[in-house]
């Protein structure tokens, strides 16, 4: 296990650098945003990279295109951006059309979240689960970590539906040890298995979880904690088993909470399985926030900081 964090999206772009030497189906095309990896996809698969240009709308209309020509797409900008600026363009082009004809459009979107949180709120994704789940026929992919991350290329190409992949922008520690270890036809994994309580979790707030978690365990509370991974295509009775055996849920986002987002999901998932589960949802308000700080003081400032989230569960 590496001890070292490391970016999401790099281990993304070398993965789907190694995929295409050997697959001419695939075109990766850029919102004029940068990484050190796209370095080396670039110089050496001009022919197949595109830099679209601060245009997010025409890299979801080019995407389109060149999917309903057979080619295998990544459309890789800002989530902020990719996700209101495009919803049109992704509405019609990807959820609508992706209904007649069978194409691939992966969007990547780098930023999730507070990752971009000294930019302020035009730049902080906390609307994006909730505008890309009002959509047919979109997956949602949220990865907690690299490895977590690196396990999704492979699904990426053998899926032909459009996707929207939300990574973090920041370095993070790894959670899993190995690819092996990431339950994809499951769509989450059970981390930790509780008592009364269970976590649920999706991208960086599953590293929260996981703090909040080892600090109850001190005290001799145990909790269950589940990262859910696939937004929309997960395994329901797989997650139903998981659930059963607890009588609270909390679920904990990086995004405004009784929106549409993660705790809307699972809402809805309990009442169409008629669990007897309460629901505790961990989130922003209904609020945009201008402090400049850190993700942990972004936190505090929401209440979603691991002590609040600690006393939320001791309620329990």
């Amino acid at each position: 296990m590496s001890l070292k964090p490391i970016e999401m999206r790099e281990v993304v772009i070398e993965e789907i650098t190694r995929r295409m030497e050997n697959d001419e189906s695939i075109f990766f095309i850029s919102a004029d945003i940068g990484a050190r990896k796209l370095d080396y996809l670039r110089e050496h698969f001009a022919d197949r990279f595109i830099n679209i240009g601060i245009a997010e709308q025409n890299l979801i209309n080019v995407s389109a295109g060149l999917a309903l020509e057979g080619y295998n797409v990544y459309a890789y900008a800002i989530s902020s951006f990719v996700t209101t600026r495009c919803y049109e363009q992704i509405r019609v082009n990807l959820s609508i059309m992706s209904q007649v004809r069978e194409m691939n459009v992966n969007i990547i979107g780098v930023g999730a979240g507070y990752s971009y949180t000294m930019s302020g709120p035009t730049h902080q994704a906390l609307e994006d689960i909730s505008i890309i789940r009002t959509l047919p026929n979109m997956e949602i992919i949220s990865p907690s970590d690299w490895v977590s991350s690196q396990a999704f290329v492979d699904y990426s190409l053998n899926v032909k539906s459009p996707k929207y992949i939300r990574l973090d922008s920041v370095p993070l520690k790894q959670i899993y040890q190995h690819v092996s270890d990431i339950h994809i036809e499951k769509g989450f994994n059970e981390l930790l298995r509780g008592d009364k309580v269970c976590i649920i979790s999706t991208g960086y707030m599953t590293h929260k979880a996981i703090l909040v978690a080892e600090k109850l365990s001190k005290e001799n509370i145990s909790v269950g904690l589940i990262d859910i991974f696939l937004l929309r295509g997960f395994d329901e009775k797989s997650l139903e088993s998981a659930l059963t055996p607890y009588s609270n849920l909390v679920t904990i986002e990086e995004g405004f909470v009784n929106k549409g987002g993660l705790d809307a999901l699972i809402n809805s998932f309990i009442q169409e399985f008629n669990l007897s589960i309460k629901l505790e949802s961990v989130g922003i308000s209904d609020h945009y926030s201008f402090h400049i700080g850190s993700r942990d003081s972004m936190h505090e400032i929401n209440n979603m900081s691991v002590e609040s989230i600690i006393k939320r569960i001791k309620l329990y």
